[in-house]
C-alpha cells in the first residue's frame, strides 16, 4: 500500500527502544486509546474521544478529513489553516471546515510521486500585511527532480504572483529524500531543509544542495554572514550539512535558535540543534545501518561532527516537529511532539534545556502514520495523519 522507501523512512544522544520509557527513570509510558475504523487514518476516528496522558487528559477532535496525504499545515490570521496535500493540492480549512474547492496558482511542476509532490507551507512573517505564501516541493526539471521553494500572494482563493525563489541542484532521478521543511528566524531569514536524495556521499560535498540546511533571505537572495559565503567550492546558500532528510524542523520559542529531526536508515534517527556550518556527519558517522542490515559506517563519532542531542534505534521514521508554547497545557511547555510514521505515533520529548529527559508515546492506538505535528495559535496541538484518507486533528485539554 506505500512505498517502501516512505514507510521504512526512520530515526541521544539517548537511545531508545520500542516503549518509550524515562530516560531519568521512573516515568512510565501510557498508551492511549482512539477508535479507528479504516487502516492508517483512513476513515472514521471516534471523535471527542479523551484521553489520558502522563501529564494531562485530552480528546482529539477530528477537524477535516479526506485530505489526500496532508503534509504541511500553516495557521492563518482569524482562524483559518492551510493544508499541503502530498498529491499536489492547497486546501483551506475555513471556519472548521475544509473547503472542498483547492487553492489554485500553485506551481505548475509538482513531482508528486514516491515521498514527492507539493511538502511543507509557512507564512512570511509580515503576513498581515503582504499575505505571502511560502510552499515547498519537488520540483521536475531538467535531469529530474529536486526541492524547489515558490511564494505567492494569498488572496483567498487563489496564490497570486507566484515566483520560485529557490531551486535545490542538481535535479537528480528517483522520488525519495526531499527533506523540505521551511522555518523563519526572527531575522527574517528563511530555513529549508533538503535530503540526500540517496546519493549519500554528496551529502559531504558542500558544492550542491543535497543533504543539507539551507538559509535564504524571504526573496531567495543569500544572506552576507552565511558560514560558507565567498568559498568556491561551496554553495551559499548551506547553512549546515551532513543531513541524511530532515522532514521536522522548529524555531524553540524565546529564542533565534533551530532544532531539526532527520531520518536514519535502518535505526539512527537524529534530533539535532541546527549551528552554522556544522556538520552533521552523514554518512560518515551514523548510528544506524542500511536497510536489511547492510553496514553503512563503523563510525558513530568523528572529529568535527556533530552529535545528535538524541537518536533513535529502532526508527521510528519522524516527521513534523514542534515545541508546544501554548497556555492550554501547562505540563507539556516547553516539551518537543514529533511526529512517527514507521510507529505511527505522536512522541512527547520532556526536555529539561537541551536535554530529553523522558519520553511518552501518545496516539499509538490510532494506528496512524503523524505526518506533521504543530502547537497552535489557541493552546491547542494539531496533527496530521499520513494517508490517502488523511485527518487532520486537533488535541485540547479535558476541563478548564
Amino acid at each position: 500500500m506505500f512505498n517502501r522507501q516512505d514507510v521504512n523512512e526512520t530515526g541521544g544522544h539517548g537511545v531508545v527502544r520500542r516503549k518509550a520509557t524515562s530516560l531519568a527513570g521512573g516515568v512510565s509510558v501510557l498508551c492511549l486509546s482512539v477508535f479507528l475504523f479504516g487502516f492508517f487514518g483512513g476513515s472514521d476516528i471516534k471523535d471527542s474521544q479523551v484521553e489520558k496522558s502522563d501529564k494531562h487528559e485530552f480528546r482529539i477532535v477530528s477537524v477535516a478529513k479526506g485530505l489526500d496525504h496532508p503534509w504541511g499545515l500553516a495557521f492563518l490570521p482569524g482562524g483559518d489553516m492551510l493544508v499541503t496535500e502530498r498529491s499536489g493540492q492547497l486546501r483551506v480549512v475555513r471556519d472548521g471546515k475544509l473547503d472542498p474547492k483547492p487553492i489554485s496558482g500553485v506551481p505548475d511542476n509538482i513531482a508528486a510521486s514516491g515521498q514527492g509532490g507539493l511538502l511543507d507551507v509557512v507564512l512570511h512573517p509580515d503576513f498581515e500585511n503582504n499575505q505571502l505564501v511560502y510552499l515547498s516541493y519537488a520540483g521536475r526539471g531538467q535531469g529530474g527532480s529536486n526541492t524547489e521553494v515558490a511564494r505567492g500572494k494569498f488572496t483567498g482563493e487563489r496564490l497570486e504572483n507566484l515566483e520560485v525563489i529557490f531551486r535545490a541542484t542538481p535535479k537528480t532521478r528517483g522520488s525519495g529524500h526531499f527533506g523540505s521543511r521551511l522555518v523563519f528566524a526572527p531575522d527574517g531569514t528563511l530555513y529549508i531543509t533538503t535530503g540526500d536524495r540517496r546519493q549519500i556521499q554528496e551529502s559531504q560535498n558542500l558544492g550542491n544542495h543535497i543533504g543539507t540546511i539551507l538559509r535564504i533571505r524571504d526573496d531567495g537572495s543569500v544572506p552576507p554572514d552565511n558560514p560558507f559565503v565567498g568559498r568556491d567550492d561551496a554553495r551559499p546558500e548551506i547553512y549546515s550539512y551532513g543531513h541524511r532528510n530532515g522532514q521536522g524542523m522548529v524555531l524553540r520559542p524565546g529564542t533565534d535558535t533551530i532544532w531539526m529531526h532527520e531520518h536514519g536508515a535502518q535505526g539512527g534517527d537524529e534530533v539535532n540543534i541546527v549551528r552554522p556550518g556544522a556538520n552533521y556527519g552523514w554518512p560518515v558517522i551514523t548510528y544506524g545501518v542500511d536497510y536489511g542490515g547492510g553496514k553503512i559506517s563503523d563510525k558513530t563519532s568523528a572529529p568535527g561532527m556533530e552529535q545528535p542531542v538524541i537518536y533513535w534505534d529502532p526508527s521510528i521514521a519522524p516527521s513534523g516537529m514542534a515545541f508546544y508554547d501554548g497556555d492550554r497545557f501547562p505540563n507539556w511547555q516547553g516539551d518537543i511532539f514529533v511526529g512517527a510514521l514507521k510507529q505511527t505515533h505522536l512522541r512527547r520529548l520532556e526536555m529539561e534545556g537541551d536535554k530529553v529527559v523522558a519520553q511518552e508515546e501518545l496516539l499509538e492506538d490510532l494506528g496512524a502514520r503523524i505526518r506533521d505535528v504543530r502547537s497552535g495559535p489557541d493552546g491547542n496541538i494539531y496533527v496530521l495523519t499520513d494517508s490517502s484518507s488523511g485527518h487532520l486533528l486537533r488535541l485540547e485539554p479535558v476541563g478548564p
